[in-house]
């Protein structure tokens, strides 16, 4: 049970820490009428060639490129890409509503709307690429940035990416059922674990009378056990980081930055989140390092981790959608603002036990969806039907819960608009 909590307690870490990074973003966006204006040169071509030319170019672009052949149905069309803008919009509203990470439910999202699992990757990967480029925060954050830790741990993100994008790929050569089984089950795993995580502690806050802020207390940066060990290990270029903090600072070996950058760069590539939910964590209670270190690292990282799997491992293949991936950025950039506000007027204990239900629907889902798979891969025996009928409860559980969500958080936020336009909220 203690390892559960804690383990659990890690990966809220970094839940919270991948939301803020992404509220943050933007915030900078909408605040920049230049931001905005290049976001729209942007959608030129998804209007032009996702809605007015839909018909007669989806059926001539090659398989590369997305043609009906390729990835169906993720091929030009005004359809798919308000379909974006809504899987985009709930994943804004968790984000911005809860603080924690909305963006674990756009892979399954995709996947629910026939999206191929591996095209679904490696898009949301290019959206929090293009996110991170267009709402880059970097600048207001460069002071804390340790280039040393960086750049050492940027080694073993870029080796992680590389596997994470090698792995996806060769998997889909061999069968693209087994790939999209293969996601899947990395995916129900995952939303799985923090799931039932956050539903046990929404739980016992609310046995326990309290309410709180639904973004969770801040992270500390004390020395854990582990942390001390590490940093005890003598080997060879050793790195050094938080001198302006800790008189002297504190040094840890080239060797555990390369290897928690693997392990970020392959969570990245393999399924499409950036990996940013695992820097967090890792850095403070793995590698002690300090919490105002770790986020401005954090920061530098998303943006050359998620830039390099999504380009060199996934765009030049052909497994990113365009139109999805601005769909996604357009709808999400609208959701963190409107949820942001609404977390003034909603306690803090409700919306946590939403975030509970969203996540444990995107398990559902996932897991409900594997059946089908696994059964068409021959590894068990169960019928198309039945495989089909479980994916199906699967998908409508996943959109039930989080289109409930969406529509209650802006209900809320129209309700009180005129309050939070006035500031009478406290």
């Amino acid at each position: 049970m203690r390892f559960f909590n804690e383990w659990g307690r890690f990966m809220m870490a970094g839940a919270r820490a991948m939301a803020q990074w992404e509220i943050e973003n933007a915030r900078s966006i909408v605040s920049s009428k230049k931001k905005l204006f290049i976001i729209g040169l942007m959608l030129i071509p998804v209007i032009l060639g996702g809605i007015a030319f839909a018909d007669s170019i989806g059926p001539e672009l090659p398989k590369l490129l997305g043609g009906k052949k390729a990835y169906s149905p993720a091929f030009y069309s005004f359809g798919i890409f308000m379909v974006s803008i809504a899987i985009g919009l709930g994943a804004g509203l968790i984000t911005g509503c809860i603080g924690a990470g909305g963006g674990f439910i756009i892979a399954p999202a995709l996947m629910s709307a026939g999206i191929k699992g591996i095209l679904a990757v490696g898009t949301d990967l290019f959206h929090i690429f293009a996110k991170a480029i267009m709402g880059s925060v970097i600048h207001r954050k460069l002071g804390n940035v340790s280039v040393a830790l960086a750049f050492v741990f940027l080694i073993g993100a870029v080796l992680g990416a590389t596997a994470g994008g090698v792995i996806n790929r060769v998997l889909y050569e061999i069968n693209p059922v087994l790939s999209d089984a293969f996601i899947t089950t990395v995916y129900s795993l995952m939303l799985g674990f923090l799931g039932f995580y956050a539903l046990t502690d929404f739980l016992r806050s609310r046995k326990a009378g309290g309410g709180g802020d639904a973004h969770g207390g801040g992270e500390g940066a004390d020395l854990g056990c582990l942390s001390r060990n590490l940093q005890s290990v003598k080997l060879p270029p050793m790195v050094s980081f938080d001198q302006d903090l800790i008189p002297g600072g504190r040094r840890i070996s080239w060797v555990f930055l390369v290897l928690s950058g693997a392990l970020v760069g392959l969570a990245a590539g393999i399924m499409g989140v950036g990996g940013g939910f695992l820097t967090f964590p890792i850095f403070v209670y793995v590698l002690g390092v300090s919490s105002m270190t770790t986020v401005g690292t954090d920061i530098f990282q998303i943006v050359f981790t998620a830039g390099f799997a999504s380009i060199s491992q996934y765009a030049i293949y052909g497994f990113i959608f365009y139109t999805l991936a601005m769909g996604m950025l357009i709808g999400s950039l609208l959701g963190i603002q409107i949820g942001a506000l609404v977390t003034k007027v909603v306690p803090g204990i409700t919306i946590r036990g939403f975030y509970a239900m969203a996540v444990l629907a995107g398990f559902m889902n996932r897991i409900f969806a594997l059946p089908g798979k696994l059964g068409e891969m021959e590894i068990i025996s169960i019928s198309p039907a039945t495989g089909a009928f479980l994916n199906t409860i699967g998908i409508w559980a996943f959109f039930i819960v989080i289109g409930g969500f969406s529509v209650w958080v802006i209900g809320t936020f129209l309700k009180n608009i005129g309050s939070l336009k006035g500031g009478e909220v406290n």
